[in-house]
C-alpha cells in the first residue's frame, strides 16, 4: 500500500482506456438492440460498467459474444472524436431514450452552454470523457465482461430496474491474470460463504434483512473480541458505561446529528408524549453523562468507552452479510480533554489501534494504513465554520501522524461535519480499501453540549472530544477477520480449540470425559462420537478448520500421553494431558 496521495503514472491512460471500452461495449449492444436505452456507464476500480434498458433479459452466455464484437472493434483502430451539441440538438438525438434525456435537462438546469458527445464510427454518444483516441491503444487481450447484475436508475428503488454490465480492464495481459486470480482467492475466502460453511452466522427472512443471527459459534468468536476490548481499554485507562439504545429525537437535534444523518436514520417512534429514536450513534449519550455534574481539570481526560449497539439505515440493494447490516455493534468511546492534551491522546489511541491490528496479525502499511480525512473550508453547509479551529485540529493530527511515523495519505472534504478524523483504511483480500473505523477530532459538539470544565486556575473552560474506535464494529471485524485466516482462526479465536474424534463406539464416553476436563481447564472442546467412520470425522475436522484434533482409540486410552495432530499438519505427535492443556491456555492467553 502506498502511502503517497497520488496516482501511478498510468492511473489517467487507464481512465480512458476503461471508459473507451465502455462505449466499444455499449456500440456492441447497440447493433443488437438498436433502440436500447443507455443508463450511466463510469469507469470503477479496475474497470467498468454500463446499465441498459433492454426488452428482454440477458442471459450470461451473451458476455463472451460481446467481448469478441468489441476485440474485433478494436481491431478496427476506431477513432474517438469529441464534438459539441446545442440542448436542442441533443435532446432531438435522444427523444426515444428517457435517461440520456433526463441527463441532458439536468446539465441545462446546471447552467451548462452545451453537451459534450464523442462519436466513433456510427455510435454518438452523450459523454464528457475522457477516451483513448483510437482503439489501437486498447489492448485486446487486457479486458474481461464479468458479469450482469440487477440496478435502480439512478440508485432509486422507485425508478426502473436497468441491466448493468460489469467490466475489467488493464493495460496488460499479466495485470488482469494477476486480478483473476486475486478474485478467485477473495471469492474462496467470502466471509458470507466462510460464515454459512463453518456456521458462524445466518440471516432470517422473517427477522429482515441486514439483521445477523449469531450462531452458538460465532457468539464465541464476538465475545473473544468483546473480552479484548475491555480487557485492553481497561488497561488504558478506559471507564466503561452502558447508555440506552435509544433517545428522545430532540438529543440528535441539539447534537447537530439529526439534519444530517436523518435520512440514515430509522423513523421516530411517540411514546406517551416523547418523540423517541434508535440511536445512529453514541456521543451525545456520553456528553450527558459527562454533564451529569461538574467536572475538574484533574479528571481529564475522562475516557468514556461502550460496546454500543447502533441503528442506521441501509438501501436493500448495499446490504452484505456482515459488512453493511442494519444494526451494528461498535468497539465506541469518547474522550474528553484539554486541549493541550489532544496530541498526547490521538497518539496513544493510534497506539491502540496499531496494538490490537498487531494481534489480529495484520501489518502497518500493508493491511492497512491510515487516511487524515480534512474539512473544505468553502462548504459551509456541509463543515461547521470555524476557520481557525479547523486550521488546529488537522494540524495536530496532521503532526501525530508525522511524529509516530505511520503511513498515511491526505483527503480533502472527507471530514465529519464536526472536525476533522483519521480514518483506517483496511484493504481487503480482493484489493480494494475500505474504511474500517474513524478517529474523530471534535471541537464542535462541546460547545454545542455546553461542556465544561474548571481548569487549574479555577476558570471554567471548554475541552475537546475524540471519538474513536478500537477494532471498529464487531460485525466488520469479524467479517475481515474471517476472510483474512479464511476461517482458520488463530487459537484464541476459534469457537473450537480441540476436536476429540473417537475410533468406535467403545471410546465414545472417554471422548466426553476428555472433553470436559478440558472445557473445565478454559479449553473449548467437542468430542464426536458419532456413528460416522473415524475418517469422516477427521475430514470434517479438518473443514470446520479446528486448530487441534485427537483420535482416540483403544491404544490412546491405554496411553498416558494424547495423540494430537495440528491443523495443517499430515502428521500427529504425542504430548502428555497437562503439557497439552499447559500449551493451547498459553496460546489463549497470548492470544495467539
Amino acid at each position: 500500500m502506498s502511502d503517497k496521495n497520488e496516482k501511478p503514472a498510468s492511473a489517467g491512460k487507464l481512465e480512458k482506456i476503461r471508459h473507451s471500452l465502455s462505449h466499444l461495449m455499449s456500440m456492441a449492444i447497440s447493433e443488437l438492440y438498436p433502440r436500447v436505452g443507455l443508463g450511466v456507464g463510469p469507469v470503477i476500480e479496475n474497470g467498468f460498467y454500463q446499465d441498459y434498458d433492454l426488452p428482454e433479459a440477458l442471459n450470461p452466455d451473451i458476455l463472451p459474444k460481446l467481448e469478441k464484437r468489441m476485440r474485433e472493434m478494436i481491431g478496427e483502430n476506431i477513432e474517438f472524436k469529441q464534438h459539441q451539441m446545442s440542448f436542442a440538438q441533443a435532446l432531438k438525438q435522444y427523444k426515444h431514450d428517457p435517461y440520456k434525456t433526463e441527463l441532458i435537462k439536468d446539465l441545462k438546469a446546471a447552467g451548462e452552454k452545451n453537451v459534450s458527445f464523442y462519436k466513433s464510427e456510427n455510435f454518438d454518444n452523450l459523454c464528457a470523457g475522457p477516451h483513448v483516441e483510437s482503439t489501437k491503444e486498447i489492448n485486446p487481450e487486457a479486458f474481461m465482461l464479468t458479469k450482469l447484475a440487477g440496478a435502480y436508475w439512478r440508485g432509486s428503488e422507485k425508478n426502473k430496474m436497468l441491466t448493468r454490465i460489469y467490466g475489467l480492464a488493464f493495460a496488460t495481459k499479466q495485470e488482469l491474470e494477476n486480478h483473476l486470480k486475486m478474485m478467485a482467492e477473495a471469492e474462496k475466502r467470502d466471509h458470507r460463504k466462510l460464515g454459512k460453511e463453518l456456521d458462524l452466522f445466518v440471516f432470517s427472512e422473517i427477522v429482515g434483512k441486514g439483521l445477523p443471527l449469531l450462531t452458538p459459534k460465532g457468539t464465541v468468536i464476538r465475545k473473544e473480541l468483546e473480552k479484548f476490548v475491555l480487557e485492553e481499554e481497561t488497561k488504558r485507562g478506559y471507564q466503561h458505561v452502558v447508555t440506552p439504545n435509544l433517545a428522545r429525537v430532540e438529543l440528535y437535534k441539539k447534537s447537530g446529528h439529526y439534519p444530517y444523518y436523518k435520512d440514515t436514520m430509522y423513523p421516530m417512534m411517540k411514546v406517551d408524549e416523547e418523540e423517541l429514536i434508535l440511536r445512529p450513534m453514541t456521543c451525545p449519550h456520553h456528553f450527558e453523562l459527562y454533564n451529569s455534574r461538574p467536572r475538574s481539570y484533574k479528571e481529564l481526560p475522562l475516557r468514556l468507552a461502550e460496546i454500543a449497539h447502533q441503528y442506521r439505515y441501509e438501501k436493500s440493494g448495499e446490504l452484505s452479510g456482515l459488512t453493511r447490516v442494519r444494526m451494528f455493534c461498535l468497539a465506541d468511546a469518547h474522550i474528553i480533554c484539554a486541549k493541550e492534551q489532544a496530541e498526547d491522546e490521538i497518539k496513544n489511541v493510534l497506539d491502540l489501534i496499531d496494538y490490537s491490528y498487531n494481534i489480529f496479525g495484520l501489518a502497518k502499511g500493508k493491511d492497512y494504513r491510515y487516511r487524515l480525512s480534512l474539512g473544505d473550508r468553502g462548504d459551509n453547509k456541509k463543515f461547521y465554520k470555524d476557520d481557525a479551529a479547523w486550521d488546529k485540529a488537522e494540524g495536530i493530527l496532521r503532526k501525530t501522524l508525522e511524529k509516530i511515523g505511520v503511513p498515511y495519505f491526505e483527503a480533502k472534504g472527507e471530514a465529519a461535519f464536526y472536525g476533522p478524523k483519521i480514518d483506517v483504511q483496511m484493504k481487503k483480500i480482493n484489493g480494494q480499501e475500505e474504511t474500517a473505523f474513524t478517529v474523530q477530532y471534535d471541537f464542535v459538539m462541546p460547545k454545542r453540549f455546553a461542556m465544561k470544565y474548571i481548569d487549574r486556575d479555577g476558570k471554567e473552560n471548554e475541552p475537546i472530544v475524540i471519538h474513536r474506535s478500537s477494532i471498529g464494529c464487531f460485525e466488520r471485524t469479524m467479517a475481515f477477520l474471517i476472510e483474512h485466516y479464511a476461517g482458520a482462526f488463530p487459537v484464541w479465536l476459534s469457537p473450537t480449540q480441540v476436536k476429540i474424534a473417537s475410533v468406535g463406539q467403545a471410546h465414545g464416553e472417554f471422548c466426553q470425559k476428555l472433553a470436559a476436563e478440558f472445557r473445565e481447564n478454559g479449553v473449548r472442546a467437542e468430542a464426536d462420537d458419532s456413528d460416522e467412520t473415524v475418517g469422516n470425522k477427521i475430514r470434517k475436522a479438518v473443514g470446520e478448520k479446528v486448530p487441534y484434533m485427537l483420535v482416540v482409540g483403544d491404544r490412546e486410552m491405554a496411553s498416558l500421553k494424547l495423540t494430537v495432530r495440528d491443523r495443517g499438519e499430515k502428521t500427529t505427535r504425542e504430548i502428555g494431558k497437562q503439557e497439552f492443556i499447559k500449551e493451547v491456555n498459553k496460546k489463549i492467553k497470548n492470544r495467539m
